[in-house]
């Protein structure tokens, strides 16, 4: 059991560098992002000009989300498993803390939104319950189908679901905000830069800039 889980992890972290690759080579050139983004945002900088990608999924609530509809708006990415202990509940505990230190009218500019990386196990009842546990139902809305978006909004954000390493605890887990124009600007990790402060800071910075 310990040589598939190390194994299982290894092939999560070679996934995450094949896809930072992947990034590196297929980033929009046309859309640049300043050379001093390092020295802004508190997050890491991720690979210059990528836009959040296209998108067309269903929320726990019912209500259908497209990438189309968070235009305008600065955007939180992050992906959840409702079965995961470790990096899972830190996420949205932070992102619940975050939001309400924004004002109304920020507020009312930026959208948060989780990806499932396992929708059989994420259904509403325990995403619901799950969200009010970590203070983040109505904060965070959680994307949990259908099953062939989910699969392709994975691989357009080139991130590893939990069902792909069988570990609830496995997966791509880091926050990413999309600033007003949808280009990626920072990333925060649970465990390293992730803090409501820190999070808060680079969604302004994200509203300012854009």
């Amino acid at each position: 059991m310990e040589l598939r889980a190390a194994a299982a992890v290894a092939a999560a972290l070679l996934a995450l560098a094949v896809a930072g690759a992947v990034f590196a080579l297929t980033r929009d050139h046309d859309v640049a992002q300043d050379a001093s983004t390092a020295d802004v945002y508190r997050g890491s900088e991720p690979p210059a000009g990528l836009r959040i990608p296209a998108f067309r999924l269903t929320s726990y609530r019912s209500q259908g989300v497209r990438s189309s509809d968070l235009r305008g708006k600065v955007v939180v990415v992050t992906f959840l498993d409702t079965a995961c202990t470790e990096s899972c509940p830190i996420i949205a505990g932070v992102i619940g803390s975050a939001l309400p230190r924004l004002s109304a009218d920020e507020r009312s500019r930026v959208q948060a939104v989780a990806l499932s990386v396992d929708p059989k196990i994420d259904t509403r009842s325990r995403v619901r319950r799950f969200l009010w546990r970590r203070g983040a139902l109505g904060k965070l809305d959680f994307l949990t189908g259908p099953l062939d978006g989910l699969r392709r909004a994975w691989r357009a954000f080139h991130i590893v679901p939990a069902v792909e390493t069988g570990n609830a605890d496995v997966h791509s887990a880091d926050v990413r905000v999309f600033d007003r124009r949808g280009v990626w600007v920072s990333t925060l990790h649970p465990g390293v830069d992730l803090t409501p402060a820190n999070l808060v800071h680079d969604l302004r910075t994200a509203l300012e800039r854009s």
